[in-house]
């Protein structure tokens, strides 16, 4: 496997952290706003940030996230074929800079979620956590709502549209699952909260371009079996996010990697047994003691003991990574 871990494009602590926990590969979110720089489908871009890691002793092995709005793709609306072209022409470079991997999702207006992100957990760190019947009840404005029919037409377009220049560029794109894994959310829908959602995605295209970030939290919150379903979708594994949670998909608490509901040694030997040897990640962590005021999730002291941990069990379990 290759551990990588996900490091701002701009250097911060994390970065030396990473390298001084044996981390030298990294996972990076491009957009101009965490960049200072122009959007990545500009080669000048990707190509700075990857000379930034370079010359820290990181290699840059893929981007993560909305690189840039991707509103009109996902609604849809009028513009989204000149947005696809930007997204054929960023996956075009990061082939010839040799970035062979673009995780990404296809959440409609409402991303990633929340409710409490400074829930006292184990010793007085901060994690996260999602409870439903928190969120506002009013949906979003009537323009950014979408149905279920439309958001697949419009995930089928893009799949099109961007499949071949995947393959082209040699990149291969994993689809992440929606967080939290409910639909529809204040008035959206979300297609990829569900085992089945993703069956379908995959029957779209057998391209090799076409993989799953495996991102186990949300599958479990799905209700899935995880190794069964690992197993199930082996050849198509891009990545895997590697974290845990307590509860239901209406409400749900983020663990210490150690602390959760999953046996986690077991899942990592299963990836291997299988045959997974592609990235893999530790996601959202507790905010351990003086650490209140970063990014939820990815304070840089929860890091490193998952880190540590994921790394413990496999040197342990005897499996190579790098």
């Amino acid at each position: 496997m290759i551990l990588t871990d996900f490091l701002p494009a701009r250097r911060d602590r994390s970065w030396d952290y990473a390298l001084q926990a044996g981390v030298s590969h990294a996972i990076v979110r491009c957009h101009p706003r965490d960049t200072d720089l122009p959007p990545p489908y500009e080669i000048d871009t990707l190509r700075t940030i990857q000379r930034r890691f370079a010359d820290a002793g990181i290699t840059v092995y893929g981007l993560e996230g909305d690189e840039f709005d991707m509103q009109r793709i996902k609604l849809g609306r009028p513009g989204r074929d000149e947005d696809l072209e930007r997204y054929q022409r960023m996956l075009q470079h990061l082939g010839e800079l040799g970035i062979p991997l673009l995780c990404y999702n296809f959440m409609a207006t409402l991303g990633w979620c929340r409710t409490h992100t400074h829930v006292p957990t184990r010793g007085g760190a901060l994690t996260n956590r999602f409870l439903l019947s928190a969120l506002p009840p009013d949906p979003v404005a009537e323009p950014d709502r979408i149905s279920a029919e439309q958001l697949w037409e419009n995930y089928t377009y893009f799949l099109r549209a961007v499949l071949p220049a995947a393959e082209r560029a040699g990149v291969r794109l994993g689809l992440h699952p929606d967080d939290p894994p409910l639909s529809p959310l204040r008035g959206v829908a979300r297609i990829f909260s569900s085992v089945a959602g993703f069956d379908r995605a995959l029957a779209l295209s057998d391209s090799p371009a076409h993989g799953v970030t495996f991102c186990q939290a949300n599958f479990r919150l799905m209700g899935a079996d995880l190794a069964a379903t690992a197993r199930r979708w082996a050849p198509r594994l891009a990545f895997v996010h590697f974290r845990d949670v307590d509860g239901t998909a209406t409400d749900f608490t983020e663990t210490f990697h150690d602390a959760g509901p999953t046996d986690m040694p077991a899942l990592l030997r299963h990836y291997h047994e299988i045959g997974f040897r592609g990235p893999i990640r530790v996601d959202h962590v507790p905010s351990l003691a003086g650490e209140e005021d970063l990014p939820h999730g990815y304070a840089y002291l929860g890091r490193l003991f998952a880190l540590g941990y994921m790394k413990g069990i496999l040197d342990s379990a005897r499996i190579p990574y790098r």
